[in-house]
C-alpha cells in the first residue's frame, strides 16, 4: 500500500510540470497571507474602536452624572437653608453635601485631565476642552458657593442657621448655565463616538473589497489553471489503476510475510535484549540451560544436571512449591509474575520472571525463563511507604494543631463578646440600677434630672447591645451571601460609630460560593473595619469588592493613623490591638487558601486586600449557571 501511495504521488508530478508548480504554490500563499492580513487588520481595528467605545461610555456616563450631582448639591443646599431639625440630621445633610461636593469636583477635573482611579482618560479632544472652559466658570462658581456653605455652617454653634441666601443665590444663578452647557458637552461626547463608528464602517468596508478582489484573482489565475492540470492527472492516474491493483495484490502478500517475520524478529529480541538473567527449560521444569549471571546471583557455580528450576532458583520448600505450580501451568501466553526467593546464601531477592512458551514444533515446546532483579525497587517501595505514613501521620498534627487554633480563635472570640458585655453593658446596667434605687420622689427635681439621665444611659445601654449582637453572624450571610451582608454591616456600623463608612460593589453579577468561604471573608473584613474604627481613629472607612477572572478581591481603606507594617511579624496571638489579631486574621484566610495584603505608613492611613480564588464554578443566585 505504501509502494502504492509513493508510485500515485510520482505520477502526479511526473504530470505538472515543475516550474508552474511552484509558481502556482507562490502565488497561492501569497493570496492567502494577504487574507490573513486583511483580518487581521479588520481585527485590530474592530478592538480599538470596541476599547475606545468601553472609555467613551465610561466618559458619557460620568459626564451625565455631572449634571444629576449638580442638581443633588442645589437640592442639599437648600435643605440647609431651610433645616430646622436636630443637629445629627443637620451634621448628616452636611456630611452628605460635602460628599456630593467631592465626587462632583472630581469627576470634573477627572474628565479634562483623566482619573485612573475612577476609569477615565485625559481629554484630548479641543472642541471638549474648549467647552470644559466655557463650563468651568459656572462650576468654579458653585464650588466655591457651596465650600463657604459649609464654612459657614462649621464656623457656628448657634442652634439657629447661618445667613447663607447669597450663597445660595450664586449657586441657583450658575447651575441652569452649568447644566446646558453640560448638556453640549454630552452631546459632543456622543457625536464623536459617531464619527468614529462611520470611519470605522468606512475602513470594514475598504478591507472587505480588497478581500473580495483577491479571492476572485486566486479563482482566476490560481485555481482555475490549477483544476486543469488536476483533471490531467486524474486521467493519467485512471489509466495505471489496473496495473496498480495487480501490484497492490502482490504487495499485500509480500507485507503479510514481513509481518509474520517481524513478530519472530519482536519474540527474538525481546529474549536478546533481557538476557541478562534468563533460562531455558523444559515442560517438566527441568533446566536446559541458565545464563552464569543468573547463576552467581543464585550463588551457584555450575548447573547440576536434570535439577529442577524451582531447586535451583531457591531453598525455602513453600517458594519452591509456588515455583512448581508456576512452571507446570500450560498456558500458551506470555505470563510474568514478581516472586520472592531465598539463595544459598540465605540473602533474600525479588525476581521479575517472564515465563514465555517456545514452539519449536507441533509436538516440541520448551519455556523461556526471563528474570530482572528487582530488590532495589522492591526496598524503595517500602520505603516510599514508610513515607507515605508518615506523611499522613504530619497531615493529621497538622489537622490538630489547625483544630486546636480554631478553638483557641473561638476562645478569643467569647472573651472579647463577655469583655464588651461585661465592660460595656455590665456596667451601664448597674449604673442603670443604681440610678432608679436613688430616685426619690419628694426630691421632684433630682428626680427630674435622674430620668433624664436614665433616658440617656437606657439608650446607650440600647446602642452596646445593638453593637454586640451585631457582631456576631448575620442572617443575610446565610440567606443572601457575603455582598449583601458586607453592605448591611457597613451601613449598620456607620450608623452606630457615626463614621462615614462606605460600600462600592463592583462585581456585576450576584455570586454565592463556599459558605466556609463566606463566613471567614466576612469576619476578616469585619475585624479589619473595627480595627480602623477602634485603633486608627479613621473618620472615611471604604469597602470595595471587585471580581477579575475568577479572583474576589476585599479591599479595606481607611484615612486614620496608620503603622509600620513590620511590626506585624512576629506579634503575638493574643494582640489586643486588633480583637483577635493578625494572627488570627491570616489564619482564618489560610482555612480557604485566601491571601492578606496590609499595605500602610504612619498618619498616611491603611490598606487591608483579601483575594480568594473561585475554584468552582460560580453560581447565581437564582440557581442558574
Amino acid at each position: 500500500m505504501q509502494q502504492t501511495e509513493e508510485k500515485n504521488t510520482n505520477g502526479l508530478h511526473r504530470s505538472l510540470d515543475t516550474e508552474t508548480f511552484l509558481r502556482v504554490r507562490k502565488w497561492y500563499l501569497t493570496a492567502l497571507a494577504a487574507i490573513a492580513l486583511t483580518v487581521i487588520i479588520a481585527q485590530v481595528l474592530i478592538q480599538q474602536h470596541l476599547d475606545s467605545q468601553l472609555d467613551d461610555s465610561r466618559v458619557i456616563n460620568v459626564a451625565g452624572r455631572q449634571r444629576a450631582y449638580s442638581q443633588k448639591l442645589v437640592k442639599e443646599a437648600l435643605q440647609l437653608s431651610t433645616i430646622s431639625a436636630s443637629a445629627l440630621e443637620k451634621e448628616k445633610v452636611l456630611q452628605e453635601l460635602k460628599t456630593t461636593l467631592y465626587v462632583w469636583k472630581v469627576s470634573h477635573e477627572g474628565l479634562q485631565n483623566g482619573n485612573d482611579s475612577i476609569g477615565l482618560p485625559k481629554e484630548e479632544n479641543a472642541l471638549i476642552l474648549a467647552l470644559f472652559q466655557d463650563v468651568s466658570p459656572h462650576h468654579t462658581a458653585m464650588v466655591a458657593s457651596a465650600n463657604e456653605i459649609l464654612e459657614a455652617f462649621g464656623s457656628t454653634n448657634d442652634s439657629l442657621p447661618p445667613n447663607i441666601e447669597p450663597q445660595l443665590q450664586r449657586i441657583l444663578s450658575n447651575e441652569k448655565q452649568f447644566l446646558q452647557k453640560m448638556d453640549a458637552i454630552v452631546n459632543a461626547y456622543d457625536a464623536i463616538s459617531k464619527q468614529q463608528l462611520q470611519q470605522l464602517k468606512l475602513k470594514e468596508y475598504i478591507l472587505l473589497g480588497v478581500s473580495l478582489l483577491i479571492l476572485l484573482l486566486e479563482v482566476l489565475f490560481i485555481f482555475r489553471p490549477l483544476s486543469i492540470q488536476i483533471r490531467e492527472t486524474i486521467a493519467n492516474l485512471l489509466q495505471g489503476r489496473i496495473q496498480s491493483e495487480e501490484d497492490n495484490k502482490k504487495i499485500k502478500k509480500i507485507f503479510k510475510e514481513k509481518e509474520e517475520s517481524l513478530r519472530e524478529l519482536q519474540e527474538l529480541n525481546f529474549a536478546i535484549d533481557n538476557a541478562a538473567l534468563f533460562a531455558s527449560i523444559r515442560m517438566d521444569g527441568n533446566v536446559v540451560f541458565i545464563s552464569k549471571k543468573f547463576l552467581n546471583l543464585l550463588g551457584e557455580r555450575k548447573l547440576i544436571g536434570n535439577a529442577h528450576l524451582s531447586e535451583i532458583l531457591t531453598q525455602d520448600e513453600g517458594q519452591q512449591q509456588y515455583l512448581r505450580e508456576i512452571l507446570s501451568s500450560r498456558s500458551k501466553n506470555i505470563r510474568t509474575e514478581e516472586i520472592e526467593i531465598t539463595t544459598k546464601t540465605n540473602e533474600r531477592i525479588w525476581l521479575d520472571m517472564s515465563i514465555i512458551p517456545i514452539y519449536q514444533s507441533r509436538e516440541k515446546q520448551s519455556i523461556l525463563i526471563l528474570c530482572s532483579d528487582i530488590t532495589e525497587r522492591k526496598k524503595h517501595q517500602d520505603k516510599i511507604e514508610q513515607l507515605t505514613k508518615q506523611n499522613y501521620e504530619d497531615l493529621m498534627q497538622q489537622k490538630q494543631l489547625q483544630a486546636s487554633q480554631i478553638v483557641a480563635g473561638q476562645e478569643e472570640e467569647r472573651k472579647r463578646i463577655a469583655k464588651d458585655i461585661h465592660d460595656g453593658i455590665g456596667q451601664m446596667l448597674t449604673a442603670l440600677k443604681f440610678n432608679i434605687e436613688s430616685i426619690d420622689s419628694k426630691q421632684q427635681e433630682k428626680t427630674e434630672e435622674k430620668i433624664t439621665y436614665l433616658k440617656e444611659l437606657a439608650s446607650e445601654l440600647i446602642k452596646g447591645v445593638r453593637t454586640a449582637t451585631f457582631n456576631l453572624t448575620p442572617p443575610e450571610l446565610g440567606d443572601h451571601g457575603i455582598f449583601p451582608a458586607l453592605q448591611k454591616m457597613t451601613r449598620e456600623l456607620s450608623k452606630l460609630t457615626g463614621k462615614n463608612i462606605l460600600f462600592e460593589n463592583k462585581v456585576k453579577d450576584a455570586i454565592r460560593f463556599d459558605s466556609l468561604a463566606e463566613t471567614n471573608i466576612y469576619r476578616v473584613t469585619q475585624e479589619a473595619v473595627n480595627n480602623a474604627i477602634k485603633y486608627a481613629d479613621s473618620n472615611y472607612i471604604l469597602v470595595t469588592l471587585n471580581l477579575t477572572d475568577d479572583l474576589l478581591s476585599v479591599v479595606i481603606d481607611d484615612d486614620g493613623k496608620g503603622f509600620d507594617p513590620t511590626t506585624l511579624k512576629g506579634a503575638p496571638k493574643n494582640n489586643s490591638e486588633g480583637g483577635m489579631g493578625v494572627f488570627f486574621m491570616k489564619e482564618r484566610i489560610g482555612y480557604i487558601n485566601g491571601r492578606l495584603f496590609f499595605n500602610s505608613a504612619p498618619n498616611e492611613g491603611t490598606r487591608v486586600t483579601i483575594n480568594y480564588r473561585l475554584n468552582q464554578k460560580k453560581e447565581m443566585v437564582d440557581g442558574t449557571e
